[in-house]
């Protein structure tokens, strides 16, 4: 599935079916937060329920984001493991701590991906993002070794976060605070490495 050609969609669609089931999960969660549930004798939070209709949400957009574009990245395929599994634990054992901890676990494996490449002298984000962004080599390095850093910093963000505070903290952090942090930095990453870009011929001068 992920190494298929992708099928242009509506890009509204595209960023609806992806950033959806987040966004639903946040909303989700705000109306169940003060309930509890009871099921086979066992009590659970709304989080707790709030996770579970989430999954399922995901993996439905995901199909459709498939069945539409005949193709799903390796990352999204990766984090649609990682929410399954740990939503697994997270329902199995009645604990809200394994799901704040897939966060943790996700920044983690981006994070020695990428300090695996580092070490051997390599940027792996050229390999999947340079035809995108085409870019000179030393440019890809400095952008992998903050990214790496970035990612680092996010996981003990994450950790910090669901340690320390509410879970009501911890929700709106994970839906807003940690993809606008991520997001600011990149766009700050675009206009500090502009001098790195390689320009088609015709807009160079």
């Amino acid at each position: 599935m992920s190494d298929t050609q992708e099928r242009p969609i509506n890009p509204i669609v595209k960023q609806v079916l992806e950033l959806g089931p987040t966004i639903a999960f946040f909303l989700i969660y705000l109306r169940l937060k003060e309930q509890v549930y009871v099921w086979g004798g066992t009590e659970y939070s709304g989080f707790i329920v709030a996770t579970l209709i989430f999954v399922p949400i995901l993996l439905i957009c995901m199909a459709i984001l498939w069945k539409l574009t005949g193709h799903l990245s390796r990352l999204q395929i990766f984090t649609a493991v990682i929410v399954i599994f740990f939503g697994g634990l997270t329902a199995y054992f009645n604990d809200e701590r394994f799901f704040k901890m897939k966060t943790t676990i996700v920044y983690g494996v981006f994070a020695t991906l990428l300090g695996i490449g580092l070490l051997q002298g390599k940027s792996y984000l050229a390999y999947i993002l340079n035809d995108m962004m085409p870019m000179k080599e030393e440019g890809w390095m400095i952008l992998t070794r903050r990214l790496f850093v970035m990612f680092i910093l996010l996981g003990v963000g994450n950790e910090f976060v669901w340690r320390t505070m509410s879970t009501d903290a911890w929700v709106k952090i994970e839906t807003f605070g940690f993809p606008l942090l991520l997001f600011g930095f990149l766009w700050w990453q675009i206009v500090t490495l502009q001098k790195y870009l390689i320009l088609p011929p015709e807009e160079q001068k």
